[in-house]
C-alpha cells in the first residue's frame, strides 16, 4: 500500500498542478498579510471573512476536487490503472491509497495556507484553531468524496466545479434540509463554533458538524472500494 501511495503521490504532483494551486494557497498568505496590516479594527471578525470566504468556500474544495479526481482518475484514463489492480492488494487499500494520496498533496497546498494566514491576520487563537479543524475536515471529506468521482466519471474536474457552485455554495446556503448533507455548511458551521463567530445561515449544531464530514469520508471511500471491485470505470 505504501508503495502505491509513493506512485499515486508522484503521479499527483505534476510541475503544473503545485504551482497553479500553489499559487492560490500564497494568495491566501497574502490576504492574510492584508488583513494584518489593515485599518480594519476588528481582526477576528476580518480574519473569520478569510477563513470562510477564501479558505472554506475557494481553496480547499478547488485544491481537493483536482488533486482527489486525479488520484485514480488520471490511471483510468491513461490504462495504468489495470497495473494497480493486477497487484496483490485488497480494493478497500487501494482506495484508502488514493484518498491518502491525494488528501496528502492537498494539505500543504490548501489547508497550511490558511493556517499560517490567519495566524499572520492576528485574529486571535481560536480563529487559527477554526482554520486549522474546519479546513482539515472540509479538506478529508471534499478528498473522499472527489476521489471515486475521478474513477467513475469522465470529465470529473467539470462535474466536481459543477457540484461545488450548484450544491454546496447555492442550494445548501438557502436550503435548510440541503445544508445537511452539505460538506461545506457542516465544516463551516463547526468552524464558526471554535472560532466564536456568528453561526452561518442554515448551521448545525458543532457535533453535527464534525460527525457527517467523517461519516461522508467513510462512506465515500467504501463506494470508491465497490467501484474497484466491479470495474466501475468510466
Amino acid at each position: 500500500m505504501n508503495k502505491i501511495f509513493s506512485v499515486l503521490v508522484r503521479t499527483l504532483a505534476t510541475k503544473g498542478r503545485l504551482i497553479a494551486l500553489g499559487l492560490l494557497g500564497a494568495g491566501a498568505i497574502a490576504l492574510g498579510f492584508a488583513v494584518r496590516f489593515s485599518s480594519e479594527p476588528d481582526k477576528a471578525n476580518a480574519t473569520w471573512n478569510l477563513v470562510d470566504a477564501y479558505g472554506l468556500s475557494l481553496l480547499v474544495p478547488v485544491v481537493a476536487l483536482v488533486f482527489a479526481t486525479a488520484s485514480l482518475g488520471d490511471p483510468a484514463e491513461d490504462g495504468t490503472l489495470v497495473y494497480l489492480w493486477l497487484r496483490p492488494i485488497a480494493r478497500w487499500r487501494l482506495a484508502l491509497a488514493a484518498f491518502a494520496a491525494g488528501l496528502a498533496v492537498s494539505v500543504p497546498l490548501a489547508v497550511l495556507p490558511i493556517i499560517v494566514a490567519a495566524a499572520i491576520a492576528g485574529g486571535g487563537g481560536k480563529l487559527v484553531a477554526a482554520a486549522a479543524v474546519g479546513t482539515l475536515l472540509a479538506a478529508v471529506a471534499y478528498s473522499a468524496v472527489f476521489c471515486g468521482l475521478g474513477l467513475r466519471m469522465r470529465r470529473a474536474l467539470a462535474w466536481g466545479l459543477a457540484y461545488l457552485l450548484i450544491w454546496e455554495q447555492a442550494v445548501a446556503r438557502v436550503s435548510h434540509g440541503a445544508a445537511r448533507a452539505s460538506v461545506f455548511v457542516n465544516t463551516r458551521s463547526l468552524a464558526a463554533y471554535i472560532a466564536n463567530q456568528a453561526p452561518p445561515r442554515n448551521a448545525v449544531a458543532p457535533i453535527t458538524g464534525l460527525v457527517v464530514p467523517v461519516a461522508f469520508s467513510v462512506a465515500a471511500v467504501a463506494l470508491t472500494t465497490r467501484s474497484l471491485d466491479r470495474g466501475e470505470v468510466a
